[in-house]
C-alpha cells in the first residue's frame, strides 16, 4: 500500500507524523526512561525491517539498553547526546548514529530542546538487555 506521511508539529509543539499512531517508548516501570514516545512509520510483512521516529521532549531520555539487532538512527530535529558504549557524544539533526550489537546506548535530548529521530531496525528483534540484567 502506497501512502505518503506528512511530518507535522501538533498543538503542543511536538512533532508527529500525520493519520500514524503516537505510542508510549515502552510499559511503564519496565526500564527507566523519560519524556519519549514512538511511531511505527513502515511495518510490511515482506520487509525485514521497521522503521520508526521517536520524540524525546526537552530533558527527556530513552532507556540504556543494549541487544543483538543493529540500530541506524537519523537524528530528524532538535539535539542532545547519545551514549555508545562509554562514550557520549554531542548529536544534532542530520546525525546518522549506528550502534552495533550488543552495544550500550541511551539517547537523552537536550535540556532546551526536543529530539526527533528515525530508527530503522530488524522486524524481528530480542528484548534489550538492562545494565542490572543477568547476562
Amino acid at each position: 500500500m502506497s501512502a505518503i506521511r506528512r511530518f507535522v508539529p501538533d498543538a503542543a509543539g511536538d512533532f508527529r507524523w500525520d493519520e500514524v499512531e503516537r505510542l508510549r517508548y515502552k510499559d511503564e516501570g519496565s526500564a527507566p526512561f523519560r519524556d519519549i514516545t514512538r511511531q511505527v512509520l513502515f511495518a510490511q510483512p515482506d520487509q525485514a525491517c521497521e522503521l520508526r521516529y521517536f520524540e524525546v521532549a526537552p530533558g527527556g531520555y530513552s532507556t540504556l539498553e543494549r541487544h543483538q539487532h543493529t540500530h541506524a538512527v537519523l537524528i530528524l530535529r532538535g539535539r542532545g547526546t547519545v551514549r555508545i558504549g562509554d562514550a557520549t557524544h554531542a548529536i544534532a539533526e542530520h546525525d546518522l548514529v549506528t550502534v552495533d550489537p550488543m552495544t550500550w546506548h541511551q539517547f537523552h535530548a537536550a535540556a532546551d530542546s526536543a529530539l526527533g529521530f528515525l530508527c530503522l531496525v530488524s522486524k524481528e528483534r530480542d528484548r534489550p538487555q538492562l545494565p542490572d540484567a543477568p547476562l
